[in-house]
């Protein structure tokens, strides 16, 4: 059978549906892509934002309209929050997230896949890789939340946390660098809780251990990590080369009296004490957050407040989102709404800030030594432009021969460059003459 997934959203997300496609193409189905014909397509939804709802609404259509006769599989967290709205697009089948992990056999069992019709190993090529698969495995290891932001409605869709057991996704780290993945990124809605649904206090710390101990996977990422989770131990992990140099470390508000609004647990003190401890222990550290601009009483003295902090903790890249009221939240209920115009003008000055930062936080790595991934490349001039990214998720472009293959390989680049949203990386596949031609050849700035 030809299945396509597809999703938007959070890596949690994508990690979810790589996996299920790793599990249909075992049992011998032929994973598809956009463009091609498919028998069945499942749909992993998001509901972070209104926005996020929105676009979720507008892909069912466009797949229902494209792919008119596939039978069409809707699942996520906009299915979880509007089933019925969902249905109406003229989708086959509402899954919730609380079966979304038996996708495979609940499909079996509504008919929409017929047992036996495929040959187990079928759709994997000479190597065992799945056809098209990325780089980098997003591996869910955690789902659920027990905090409860004001402003959050992924609570809601995901329910409690959980983690799965650490046996589970050793194995699985495993599979995947059998499969031929260079780095597993390891997600979850609340991360930094792994492990504490089993009565373990530091539950991450020992994943990360057996991690290392017991795979031989080339590199390690952690996404989204709450502040309150980390202690200072946890970071001298790092001393293996193999963990990564990113954190993403969610903010929200530099303002104390706005992180009180929201039921952050983590204030200006205690973010600033987790991100010099990072520092101190991990070098060249990439320290990436999310920021949300307009929260009900956000007066002007608290965003100028929040973007002094954002200022001075110099972090390597912003995220930034107006705030979106979540129907079932209780921020939706706060009284003092932001005006939209001085929404609107936050936002613009929060992402200025963000590209100086960005911007900063680059050109400091130009002349030296960076250890890339190498993604995927494109025609440009007589040879072709690799991509990928550096431990301190950094994109790095090069100028390749027309015969080197880079994908998939962890190569070092020599920066001689910055740009907008990159670096110019001269790789070790690269020709010894001049990388760039002259009038490409970019300086720092």
């Amino acid at each position: 059978m030809r299945i396509r997934v597809d999703s938007i959203g959070c890596r949690l997300n994508i990690g979810e549906m790589d996996a299920l496609a790793r599990r249909f193409a075992v049992k011998g189905h032929r994973i598809v892509g956009p463009g091609e014909g498919a028998d069945l397509v499942v749909f992993n939804t998001c509901a972070v934002t209104h926005i996020a709802s929105r676009k979720s609404r507008k892909v069912i259509r466009q797949l229902r309209r494209t792919i008119p006769n596939a039978k069409l599989v809707v699942t996520g967290c906009y299915a979880e929050l509007s089933p019925a709205a969902t249905k109406s697009l003229g989708v086959d089948l509402v899954v919730p997230n609380t079966d979304k992990e038996r996708l495979p056999e609940l499909l079996t069992e509504r008919g929409f896949i017929a047992p036996g019709e495929a040959v187990p190993g079928a759709a994997l090529d000479h190597q065992g890789t799945l056809p098209g698969v990325r780089t980098r495995a997003f591996l869910k290891v955690q789902d659920g939340c027990n905090n409860r932001c004001t402003f959050c409605i992924i609570t809601v869709a995901r329910g409690d946390a959980r983690s799965r057991s650490v046996a589970e996704i050793i194995e699985e780290v495993r599979d995947l660098v059998r499969l031929g993945y260079q780095e597993v990124v390891l997600t979850g809605v609340h991360l930094g809780s792994f492990g504490r649904d089993h009565g373990a206090a530091h539950g991450l710390e020992g994943l990360l251990r057996a991690l290392l101990r017991d795979t031989d996977v080339p590199r390690v990422r952690l996404s989204s990590l709450e502040p309150w989770d980390l202690r200072p131990e946890l970071f001298d992990l790092w001393s293996d080369p193999r963990v990564l140099p990113h954190l993403h470390l969610p903010l929200q508000s530099g303002c104390d009296a706005t992180l009180a609004r929201m039921a952050r647990n983590t204030s200006q003190r205690e973010f600033s004490a987790i991100v010099h401890a990072a520092r101190d222990r991990i070098p060249d550290l990439g320290i990436s957050t999310d920021v949300i601009v307009g929260f009900p009483g956000e007066c002007d003295a608290e965003f100028e407040e929040s973007l002094d902090f954002v200022r001075s903790t110099e972090f390597s890249r912003l995220h930034v989102f107006r705030y979106s009221p979540r129907e079932g939240t209780a921020a939706a209920t706060m009284p003092g709404r932001v005006d939209p115009q001085a929404v609107t003008e936050r936002s613009e000055r929060m992402h200025r800030l963000g590209a100086e930062l960005d911007t900063r936080f680059r050109r400091g790595f130009v002349g030296r030594d960076l250890e890339v991934l190498w993604e995927s490349s494109e025609p440009f001039g007589d040879g072709a432009r690799w991509s990928g990214l550096s431990g301190n998720y950094l994109r790095v472009v090069t100028d390749v021969p027309a015969e080197a293959d880079l994908r998939n390989t962890i190569q070092p680049a020599t920066i001689v460059g910055a740009m907008p949203g990159a670096l110019y990386g001269r790789s070790a596949s690269s020709v010894e003459t001049d990388l760039f031609a002259p009038g490409q050849r970019v300086a720092a700035y």
